[in-house]
Parts: structure tokens; C-alpha cells; sequence
């Protein structure tokens, strides 16, 4: 009787891991980007920020090429396969980003991490098989606690290690996705049954058709599905932005930019591993979507319009408080398709996150090219994240009137 839960729980603690992993090497990019891009391209930093914006169109690219063609092969193989070829991907990709000679390189690793990277699918898919009820939110609180903690250690690495060397983050990271595939050889159960398995079909697995399918075989979803991708293209401005908003307004250092991603990884792990276990089950998942997207709305405006650094930790708390919706967001979503279809569906929401990855931070970053060009006619590094604050006040409009259909 003992034997199943343990297995559930070491299943669990890798999927943790794995996802820890993957927001670590988000970590990593966002304080040592910036410069990594200045020194390869010998180029300022308003030009840097478009560079950026185009190394994530190319991983986002490939992570909607892949994510159904993933999520579909975990519904048919199962879920392990598919996690542990992706982890060993990723160790590929942040030595390409180690040891690249021109910003050409960079974009050769960031189409390995795009393949990877769409295995985030096949990971929350695993979560929604083992996962029942309430504990379905709780479970998926643990992905944003485990995003909030490599966003925390990812940040850190950058920017401490970035100081002493700005390589050795990335093979530090390698490294980490390496040892955890071969973590996962030995503790890793499936978790998709026999019986829940289908055939894998190649129409299923059009990135677009994934999409139709599940508007249309649930369209009550449409609306937090839209709400979702909304919330996904806001969160880029932090996500991408971050270190060149810092680095232009303020001026800090790689030292600083870590300690503020430490401060928000703290909150992170604070609010999706703790708080949302007590806010879900006494507040229910719609209140706590509606709140959440409030928070980020207010976030994102007091970060625009800071004027002076020591503002960024007390801006950060409402915006962190904001990561309550996406674990409701998640369970409300995930509970309303069959257990074989989870992989698909997963697929489809790992597709939006693409397209927003892809929109995001194209759009954010040569809106603070425009606005920090010395040509510009208005000073204003923060404009992104006014229209991103607009993203998330649209979506609470779109998550609230499909609370009445579903």
C-alpha cells in the first residue's frame, strides 16, 4: 500500500527537477544575456535587446513545431521517454551557448532548447495522470514552485558566476540537465497506463490542428485558453526584458540583477509552492484567477514607471503575487478533457506559451529599442511593461466571461 504513493513522489521530485531545470536556463539567460550579446556582436545595448528578441522567435519557434509531435509521442510512448531524451537536449544546448564563438552559435543552441523545451507538455501532462481533485492545483503549484526556485538558483548562477566568467554559467547548467536525465534512468516510473495510450497520429500532431481540436471539442475553454495566452505574452516583459530594463534605468551590475532574481524567487516559491494551498481551497480556483490577474495588472504598471532601483523589490511583490492564477488557470483547464487527451492538450497550451514567446518578446524588445535609442524623440525604458499590465486586464475580461459557460 506503501509502495505506489513513494513512486508517485519520486515521479513527482524529478518532474519538479526537471522543470527546475528548464527555468534555470531561463535564469541563467536573463542577467547574462545583455552582455554575452555585447560582447560576441560588439554592439550596444538597445541593438542587444533585438538580438534577444530574436534568439527566443527561434527557440519558441521550435518549441510550436515540436510540442504537439512531443505531446502526442508521450500519449502514445508514454511520458518518461520523451522527459529523459529532452533533459539530455538540454545539455547539449547550453554548451553550444557556453562555448560560442559569435551570435551565430547562439541561435544553434537556442533551436536544440526549442525541441527540448517542448517537452514542458509531456512534463504537466505527467503531473494531470498522477494527480486527482484538489491536489490536481496543488500539484501544479509545485511547477510554479519549481519555476519560482529556478528562477532563484538560475539568476544567481548568472549573474554570480557570469562576474567571474561569463561561460561558465551555461556549462554549470549543462552539467545539471545532464546529471538529472541520468537521475531519471533510475527513478523515473510512467505514469500513462497502457489502457489510457492511443495511436500517434501525424494530423493530431500539427501544431495548428492540436490547436482547432481542442478549441473545438471544448469551446467553453476558448476563453481561458485566450486568457492564458494573454497572461503568457505579458509575463515576457519580466521574463526577457528584465536584465536590459535594469542594466538601461538603473545601471546595475550582474551582482544586483541577481540579488533582485533571488528576491523574486523567493516570492515565487512563497506564493506557488505555499500560498496557493491555502488560497485555492478557501477562495476556490475562480477568485483566485480573477486575483491573480489583478496583481500582475498592478505589477507591471509600478514597474514601468520606477524611477529609482530600490523600487524594483517593493514593485515585484504585488507582480509575484499575480502567480496565483496560473496554477487555477491550469486545473481549471485540465479538468475538463479525458485522461488520453492530456497530452494533447498540454501540447496545445505549450504551443500557446510558444506563440507568446514568439510574440512577447519580439514586441516588448524593440518597443524598449524605440524607447532607449539615442534617436528617440521619448525617453521611456518601462513602456513595455504598460502594454503588458493591458495584456493582463484584457484577460481578466476573457477568464471572467468564460467562468459563466463552463
Amino acid at each position: 500500500m506503501d509502495k505506489e504513493p513513494k513512486h508517485k513522489k519520486a515521479a513527482l521530485g524529478f518532474i519538479f527537477i526537471t522543470i527546475f531545470i528548464d527555468v534555470l536556463g531561463l535564469g541563467i539567460i536573463i542577467p547574462v544575456m545583455p552582455k554575452l550579446l555585447q560582447t560576441l556582436g560588439h554592439i550596444n545595448i538597445s541593438v542587444a535587446s533585438q538580438y534577444s528578441g530574436w534568439l527566443t522567435f527561434v527557440y519558441a519557434s521550435m518549441q510550436l513545431v515540436f510540442a504537439s509531435v512531443l505531446g502526442n509521442l508521450s500519449d502514445r510512448y508514454g511520458r518518461r521517454p520523451v522527459l529523459l531524451i529532452s533533459l539530455f537536449g538540454f545539455s547539449i544546448d547550453y554548451m553550444f551557448m557556453a562555448f560560442a564563438p559569435t551570435i551565430a552559435w547562439l541561435f544553434v543552441g537556442r533551436f536544440i532548447a526549442g525541441i527540448s523545451g517542448a517537452s514542458n507538455a509531456t512534463a504537466t501532462a505527467y503531473i494531470a495522470d498522477v494527480s486527482t481533485g484538489d491536489k490536481r492545483a496543488a500539484n501544479f503549484g509545485l511547477v510554479g514552485a519549481a519555476s519560482g526556485f529556478g528562477f532563484i538558483i538560475g539568476i544567481a548562477l548568472g549573474a554570480y558566476l557570469g562576474a567571474i566568467n561569463i561561460k561558465i554559467p551555461f556549462m554549470a547548467a549543462a552539467g545539471l540537465a545532464f546529471a538529472n536525465g541520468l537521475y531519471g534512468l533510475f527513478v523515473l516510473p510512467e505514469s500513462l497506463t497502457l489502457k489510457n495510450r492511443r495511436r500517434f497520429e501525424w494530423k493530431r500532431a500539427n501544431p495548428l490542428g492540436a490547436l482547432l481540436r481542442v478549441f473545438t471539442k471544448q469551446p467553453a475553454l476558448a476563453g481561458l485558453l485566450g486568457a492564458i495566452t494573454l497572461v503568457y505574452i505579458g509575463q515576457k516583459a519580466v521574463e526577457y526584458l528584465l536584465s536590459f530594463f535594469l542594466f538601461e534605468k538603473f545601471n546595475w551590475t550582474l551582482s544586483s540583477v541577481g540579488t533582485l532574481g533571488i528576491f523574486i524567487g523567493v516570492l515565487l516559491v512563497g506564493i506557488q509552492g505555499g500560498l496557493i494551498r491555502y488560497t485555492i481551497p478557501k477562495f476556490g480556483q475562480q477568485k483566485n484567477i480573477i486575483a491573480g490577474l489583478i496583481f500582475y495588472a498592478i505589477g507591471l504598471t509600478l514597474i514601468a514607471f520606477a524611477n529609482q532601483g530600490w523600487m524594483m523589490y517593493l514593485f515585484m511583490i504585488p507582480y509575484c503575487l499575480g502567480g496565483i492564477s496560473g496554477p487555477a488557470l491550469q486545473a481549471l483547464v485540465t479538468g475538463k478533457v479525458a485522461p488520453n487527451e492530456q497530452g494533447e492538450l498540454q501540447g496545445a497550451i505549450t504551443i500557446i506559451s510558444s506563440l507568446s514567446v514568439i510574440i512577447g518578446p519580439l514586441i516588448f524588445s524593440y518597443i524598449f529599442s524605440y524607447f532607449t535609442h539615442k534617436n528617440s524623440l521619448v525617453y521611456f525604458p518601462g513602456a513595455a511593461y504598460l502594454l503588458a499590465a493591458a495584456l493582463m486586464l484584457i484577460s481578466t475580461f476573457f477568464a471572467v466571461r468564460s467562468f459563466k459557460r463552463i
